[in-house]
């Protein structure tokens, strides 16, 4: 009996198929397969059409044999039919099958499944995407790929999942898929000559390539084995392996002879007798400064560099309330000259707003962080900490006498209020809450604004801009005695 499937990767046409041949008694060497798009190889009139009242007879078999199925008929090999079609076969007439781990048959579905499943993962890897303009004058992302077996469809969702906002589209020589925003659209195969040209993105990421190549950790044979040669003609990257491998050698020679790098300066920690007696606050911010730098309230000012309080003038008009610390204010001993700080200065040269009329502190002293590697990340004190430095706090309100207080940040919002603070509910007015009688204005902190998406920074940066210039304008209450 000859059986064809117009699609080479229908398994629900397969099983249809496979189980009429199997509810007629149809033995796996009376059978021939052909599932090849265009073979040809037999007319229409000789099909195997299957009959709805016989296909669809049940037939138990493990799950596990049905997702083998679904991975070895995307494989490239012809006889792949028969071999799914065989070991239905024996699964319905030797039922030990299903437990025989070393059966030949089995083994070399597996095998199969195996390379399909690498073949996906190559696709995944080695696809490399170049910008083009469309006729309608949009931007399209189109990628060359060849494949070993019939992969496009199954990987299909993967790309349309990992580049949803873009429009692309991957040639292979068998099949093509394009993704317009919204949906997959399958298409014939196309011709390698249709691959795009090198756009500008191309030389970045080759620069990038080169740049992360690290000489000292290279091992040619791992590398050959997970970017197989036959990848190279198609991988821009390719043309830089050889240049430097061949230079990897003495690269690594001159990192070892290169002189040590200098090593980080640790300020000396402040003995711990500078602190005040229990009870005692500061007398000035020097004192303060130096008791804070002496704190172990916490595990945090055990692992900072040292302590960070505010700069500023004495009775401003107002008081700037950060969260902590972030890794460059802690090796510098000021607030606020990070990342964050530098978007702050820039906010308040727009609204005209010198940053030395305004004392610029911090609710929490010490730098809380985790290590990456080398790198320090930031790490959100926890509320135990928080209430650790909450005398500091107070003390340096006391000392420094502001009109108002601008909270940045929840952290800070709830150091100056003493409750938890929804900041984007009460952001943009001044509170009166505190027994002090200085008023609180809360807003976001600057660093909020830092880990938004691009299309997102703009708008709640002019937002942010606009909270600054209300707390700016006005201290809706009387300087505290």
């Amino acid at each position: 009996m000859r059986v064809r499937l117009d699609d080479p990767i229908d398994l629900d046409a397969f099983r249809q198929h496979a189980r009429q041949l199997l509810a007629e008694g149809v033995p796996p060497d009376r059978v021939e397969w052909n599932g090849e798009r265009g073979a040809g190889l037999f007319d229409e009139a000789n099909d195997a059409a299957p009959s709805p009242s016989i296909a669809g007879a049940p037939h138990a078999v493990p799950a596990s044999f049905v997702a083998l199925c679904g991975d070895v008929i995307l494989h490239r090999d012809p006889q792949r039919f028969a071999l799914m079609y065989r070991l239905l076969w024996r699964l319905a007439h030797e039922p030990a099958l299903r437990h025989d781990p070393l059966d030949a048959d089995m083994m070399q579905a597996q095998l199969m499944a195996k390379a399909v499943h690498r073949d996906i993962h190559k696709m995944r890897a080695f696809v490399r995407f170049t910008k083009v303009m469309g006729e309608d004058g949009l931007e399209r992302h189109v990628a060359w790929f060849e494949p070993d077996h019939h992969i496009v469809e199954a990987n299909a969702p993967f790309f349309a999942r990992r580049f949803a906002q873009m429009r692309w589209a991957i040639l292979t020589p068998e099949r093509c898929v394009e993704w317009d925003g919204q949906a997959l659209a399958f298409g014939e195969g196309a011709d390698r000559r249709e691959k795009p040209p090198p756009d500008a993105g191309e030389q970045l990421w080759l620069t990038y390539y080169e740049h992360i190549f690290n000489p000292a950790r290279l091992k040619v044979a791992m590398m050959r084995r997970e970017m197989p040669r036959r990848y190279w003609h198609n991988l821009p990257e390719a043309a830089l392996i050889q240049p430097i491998t061949g230079a990897a050698q003495a690269r690594s020679q001159s990192m070892i002879d290169a002189p040590p790098t200098a090593a980080r300066r640790i300020r000396a920690p402040i003995a711990l007798h500078l602190r005040p007696a229990d009870g005692v606050a500061p007398a000035d911010l020097a004192e303060l400064r130096a008791a804070a730098h002496a704190c172990r309230d916490c595990p945090i000012g055990a692992l900072a560099t040292q302590a960070v309080c505010g700069e500023g003038p004495l009775a401003p008009r107002h008081m700037l309330v950060g969260e902590q610390p972030g890794d460059q204010e802690d090796l510098a001993g000021r607030p606020f000259v990070g990342p964050a700080g530098q978007l702050l200065d820039r906010a308040m040269a727009q609204l005209g707003w010198a940053r030395d009329t305004v004392y610029l502190a911090n609710a929490v002293k010490h730098f809380k962080y985790e290590l990456r590697g080398k790198r320090r990340i930031h790490k959100t004190a926890a509320q135990r900490e928080a209430e650790a430095c909450a005398h500091w706090l107070d003390s340096e309100i006391s000392l420094v006498r502001p009109q108002g207080l601008v909270a940045l940040g929840a952290t800070a919002a709830r150091a100056l209020l003493g409750r938890p603070v929804a900041v984007q509910a009460e952001r943009g007015a001044w509170l009166h809450e505190r027994r002090d009688g200085r008023p609180v204005f809360v807003t976001l902190h600057p660093s909020a604004l830092l880990r938004l998406a691009d299309g997102e920074r703009a708008e709640a940066y002019a937002r942010w801009l606009d909270d600054l210039e209300r707390a700016r304008g006005t201290v809706s209450a009387a300087t505290a005695a």
